[in-house]
This record gives structure tokens, C-alpha cells and sequence, in this order.
């Protein structure tokens, strides 16, 4: 990432009225900096890659990582979106347990307490993106969004960091799922940050505007 956006991530780190709930997709070169940013806070990285996952907590103990195994290909974003919409008021609605969930772009099988948190901070870098046959961000994306909305807190808000957001896969799904109605700015062309409240249990849709207002855009 660039300087300009670990800034905007470290400012929302450090604006934190309490310590925060980091959750991040995708073990990077800037893992080290996030946890060092929340040090009060809990921070939980999930990686594709379980050999790398194992690892990098080997060698870094006081970072908590878990692997997933993601079962999509970018080249399925149409027809994953498709089957979304589809049951967007069954297994893919906005507000629920996704350990629970039979959605394809839930990410449901993630340690138990880590759906019981209320993320304060989400950052998707991963898993891998560039080329039809990576696993692309659909799931990551999808499950962000659905965190988000479904704090247990009261009126929370989430802020949703998705890197790379030149992408097709990353700017579909972010706002599909996150709602251009919820974007804050986009630093660099690269660094989309939305900020999404808590919804309802019986909320049945994603986005309430279906053409967001134009976002504030930086760099």
C-alpha cells in the first residue's frame, strides 16, 4: 500500500473511542503494521493459504491467524452475484450468523467467537484477485458486509477498508454488498473505505440506494 493509504487505515485505527476489533482478509507485507497500530485491540487476520497462515503465526504469536479455503474463481463473480440476489432473503440476506450460513459467499467456517465479535475495523486484501482463476474477494466482501451489519451493538458502524478497488471483482461486490451509498472516498484509485451501520434482523437488502451519490474521492 501506498503512504497515503496506511493513512487512511491507521486514522480510523486510531480514532477508535475503545480498543478496536480489527478483522483483516489476507496476510500481507502491512500485517505487522495493523496489529502494531491496535495494540490495545484484537486483531484477527484470515489467509487462503494455510501452510503460510501456520507459519506466520509460528513465527508472530500475538497475531491471531485463521485459514480459509475459498471455493470460488473470479470468473464466477456473475453467477455468484446472480445466485445472491436469488436468495437474498434466505441463505444470502444481510443480517445473520454466517456460521450458520449455506450461502455461497458466506464464509462459514471461521472459529466461532470470531462471528460473535463486533468488528469496528474490516480490511479486505485478500485472497488473491488478479486472474480468472483466483479465488477473487466475492466471499470476503460478501461476509464484510454481512459482519457489519449484523453487530449486536446498537447503532454501531463498521468502517469497511477494500484494497485494490480498481478491479472488477473488487468494485462490483463492493458496491453490491457494501453500497455506494456507504463510500467515504477512494484513495489512490486503490483504497475504497465505506462506512456501514448495523441493520435490522428482518432487513432483507443490502443497499437502500440503488444508484449511490457520486463519493468523495482523494490522491
Amino acid at each position: 500500500m501506498s503512504h497515503a493509504e496506511l493513512k487512511s487505515v491507521s486514522d480510523v485505527l486510531r480514532k477508535c473511542s475503545h480498543p478496536c476489533n480489527l478483522l483483516v482478509f489476507g496476510l500481507t507485507h502491512e500485517t505487522l503494521l495493523w496489529n502494531s497500530l491496535n495494540h490495545r485491540g484484537r486483531t484477527v487476520v484470515v489467509e487462503e493459504n494455510r501452510y503460510y497462515a501456520a507459519y506466520f503465526e509460528e513465527l508472530h504469536p500475538d497475531v491471531d491467524v485463521f485459514d480459509v479455503q475459498y471455493a470460488t474463481r473470479a470468473a464466477e463473480l456473475g453467477e455468484l452475484l446472480a445466485s445472491a440476489k436469488e436468495l437474498v432473503r434466505q441463505e444470502c440476506r444481510p443480517v445473520q450468523n454466517l456460521l450458520f450460513s449455506e450461502c455461497r459467499l458466506g464464509i462459514n467456517d471461521l472459529p466461532n467467537h470470531v462471528y460473535d465479535v463486533d468488528w469496528d475495523v474490516i480490511l479486505v486484501d485478500g485472497p488473491r484477485g488478479e486472474g480468472p482463476d483466483a479465488p477473487g474477494r466475492m466471499m470476503s466482501i460478501f461476509t464484510a458486509g454481512v459482519l457489519a451489519r449484523s453487530r449486536k451493538g446498537g447503532g454501531g458502524k463498521t468502517h469497511v477498508f477494500v484494497h485494490d478497488y480498481y478491479r472488477d471483482v473488487e468494485r462490483v461486490c463492493g458496491d453490491e454488498f457494501l453500497c455506494r451509498e456507504n463510500l467515504v472516498e477512494v484513495t489512490n484509485g486503490m483504497l475504497a473505505h465505506f462506512v456501514v451501520e448495523r441493520m435490522d434482523k428482518d432487513s432483507f437488502q443490502f443497499c437502500r440506494e440503488r444508484n449511490g451519490t457520486a463519493a468523495k474521492r482523494s490522491g
